[in-house]
């Protein structure tokens, strides 16, 4: 699979050879609209490539230049909930790392365990926890990409979270930073289970990027994480939750995530 989707990616990509890589959440698309020189590849020309069905993903690469740096942007990802296997987004990554990409970029919309980081804000993801019983790297390992038992020590690059923190300051805006709880989905968790998540450390809570994140460490490549707060977690706020939410507060975060991205980039 990942042979067929790297001969198909090479093929649409032509001469581009990007080494950085950007993940896209939900409502979150519009990083893409800040790329030069862009080649749009929808999903569906990628053999073996699968399709996202989720509002909010638009279900395509974009190829091009950032601050003269190549980027391949992945406007919509997949998840666990949508019947796609941990093992479907390692061969993504996995795809990604034989094609040459050395960093990647992800972003995600997540729920705020925190009043005061409210919808609309920013959070750097510093740490995950995984308690979901899955992992993109269940099986035989392929010693090519990475080793057995790879270390976790420094999955969150500590100088690409650096180089975020510089550029948030300069922007003017406040960069939170905290842990990344991973729920499988599709439900919203109950008030309940986001008292235990705080208890355990958690600042948010979302439903991605620890799959792309554990897949990515095992392949040796740097990686950064934000969050876009969307919503207050269940029974920090009145509201009930849902998908229109997390688009809607997701536009509000888009603005300041865009121009977080774009500065760092040309920082690196």
């Amino acid at each position: 699979m990942i042979e067929r989707i790297v001969k198909s990616l090479k093929e649409q990509l032509g001469k581009r050879t990007p080494k950085i890589a950007i993940i896209l959440g939900s409502g979150l698309g519009g990083v893409a609209d800040s790329i030069q020189d862009k080649v749009i590849i929808p999903y569906h020309k990628i053999k073996d490539f699968p399709v996202s069905t989720v509002q909010g993903h638009s279900g395509q690469f974009v190829c091009g230049k950032i601050h003269e740096t190549e980027v391949l942007c992945m406007q919509g990802r997949f998840h666990l909930y949508e019947g796609y296997s941990a093992k479907t987004i390692s061969h993504i990554i996995r795809s990604f790392k034989t094609i040459g990409i050395q960093t990647i970029f992800i972003t995600n919309a997540a729920g705020s365990l925190h009043k005061r980081m409210k919808p609309g804000s920013l959070m750097l993801i510093n740490d995950h926890i995984n308690f979901s019983g899955l992992n993109p790297l269940i099986g035989p390992n392929d010693e090519e990409f990475g080793p057995r038992f790879p270390d976790m020590t420094n999955a969150y690059n500590e100088d690409l979270q650096e180089i975020m923190f510089e550029n948030a300051k300069a922007l003017g805006f406040k960069l939170y930073k905290g842990s990344y709880f991973f729920c499988i989905g599709p439900n919203f968790e109950t008030a309940a289970e986001i008292k235990s998540i705080k208890r355990l450390g958690a600042s948010a809570v979302g439903m991605s990027t620890v799959p792309e994140v554990i897949a990515a460490a095992h392949c040796g490549m740097k990686i950064v994480a934000v969050s876009a707060i969307t919503n207050l977690a269940t029974g920090l706020s009145k509201t009930k939750q849902s998908h229109e939410e997390t688009i809607r507060n997701g536009k509000l975060a888009a603005q300041n995530l865009t121009n977080l991205i774009i500065n760092s980039i040309k920082d690196l």
